[in-house]
C-alpha cells in the first residue's frame, strides 16, 4: 500500500477531527475546569475546589427542587406520551391515509420550537385564549394555564407531548412496519382477538424499539427546557424550573459560569446514570432478550 493510500483516510477525517476538537472536546474540558472555578465572564476565573458542588447539593434551594420537577416533567411525558403514540401508530397501521398522517404528526418537529410556544401562549391564555373560551362556551371555567402553579406544568408537559408525538409515532411505526404480519394473522388463525394479537405478538416483536423510544425521551427530556423558559420563564413560583433551565438561568441570568457548569456537570451524571441502566439492560441477552 502506497503512502498516499494509507494517509487518505485520515485526510478525510481531519476535518470532522478538528471541528468536534474545536466545538466538542475543547469546551467540554473549559466546562469542566469552570466548574471548579467563581466567573462571571468579567473578572479572571478563581479556583475554589468543589465548593460549587458542595453549594449546589448543600445550600442551593432550587437544584433540587428543579431536578424534582424535571422528574415530574419527564414522567409524565413517558407515562402519556408513549402509549399515546403507540396508539396512533397502531391505528394509522393499515390505513390508506398513512402517509397523510405521517405528515400531519411530523409537522410540528419541523416548526421552530419559539414559533411554537408563542402560538400555545396564546392558545392557552387566561381568560381570552382559544383553549378557555371554547371550554367557556360549554360551561367549564378553564384554569389560568400558565399562571397557576397547579396547572402550569401540566401545561407544559401537554405541548410537549403534541410537539413530540410525531417523532415517536414514527419510530413505533416503523418497528410495526417490521413485523411480519403472517405471524399475527397466524395467531388471528388460532382464534386469538386483536387486543390479544397486539399484546401477546406485536409488543413483544417491537420492544427494542419501544426501548429506544423510552430512552430517547427519558435523555431528551432530562435536558429539555425550551418550552419553560418561553411559556411561563420556569414559573409561577418555580413550578416549572427544571434543572436544565436553572443551568441556563445561572450561566446567562446570573452570570455564575463556574455555578452553572457545575450544575451541568452533576446533570451529566444523572444522564449517564440513565444510559448505563439502559446498556445493563441491553447486555442481559441483547435484543434477543426482548424479543
Amino acid at each position: 500500500m502506497t503512502r498516499e493510500r494509507r494517509l487518505a483516510p485520515y485526510l478525510f477525517l481531519a476535518p470532522s477531527i478538528v471541528l468536534g476538537t474545536v466545538f466538542f472536546v475543547v469546551p467540554l474540558l473549559v466546562s469542566l475546569a469552570l466548574s471548579f472555578a467563581v466567573w462571571d465572564s468579567l473578572k479572571a476565573p478563581r479556583f475554589v475546589g468543589i465548593a460549587n458542588y458542595r453549594y449546589l447539593l448543600t445550600r442551593d434551594p432550587l437544584f433540587y427542587e428543579s431536578l424534582w420537577n424535571t422528574a415530574r416533567f419527564v414522567g409524565a411525558t413517558i407515562i402519556i406520551g408513549v402509549p399515546l403514540a403507540l396508539a396512533l401508530a397502531v391505528a394509522f397501521r393499515r390505513s390508506r391515509w398513512k402517509p397523510l398522517w405521517r405528515s400531519a404528526f411530523w409537522l410540528p418537529m419541523v416548526t421552530n420550537i419559539v414559533a411554537v410556544a408563542y402560538v400555545w401562549q396564546f392558545l392557552l391564555a387566561d381568560p381570552y385564549g382559544l383553549v378557555n373560551r371554547t371550554l367557556s362556551a360549554i360551561g367549564i371555567a378553564g384554569p389560568a394555564w400558565l399562571a397557576d402553579p397547579a396547572w402550569a406544568m401540566s401545561a407544559i408537559i401537554l405541548v410537549f407531548i403534541w410537539f413530540h408525538l410525531g417523532q415517536d409515532m414514527m419510530l413505533i411505526s416503523a418497528g410495526l412496519d417490521a413485523v411480519d404480519e403472517e405471524v399475527e394473522e397466524a395467531a388471528s388463525l388460532d382464534g386469538a382477538n386483536r387486543w390479544e394479537v397486539l399484546w401477546h405478538i406485536t409488543l413483544p416483536l417491537i420492544r427494542p424499539t419501544m426501548l429506544l423510544v423510552l430512552m430517547t425521551n427519558l435523555v431528551k427530556g432530562i435536558g429539555y427546557f425550551a418550552l419553560m423558559l418561553v411559556l411561563t420563564d420556569g414559573g409561577p413560583a418555580n413550578s416549572t424550573n427544571v434543572a436544565a433551565l436553572h443551568v441556563y438561568r445561572l450561566a446567562f441570568e446570573n452570570l455564575r459560569l463556574g455555578m452553572a457548569s457545575a450544575a451541568a456537570y452533576l446533570l451529566l451524571a444523572v444522564v449517564m446514570a440513565v444510559l448505563l441502566v439502559q446498556f445493563r439492560v441491553m447486555r442481559r441477552g441483547g435484543l434477543d432478550a426482548w424479543r
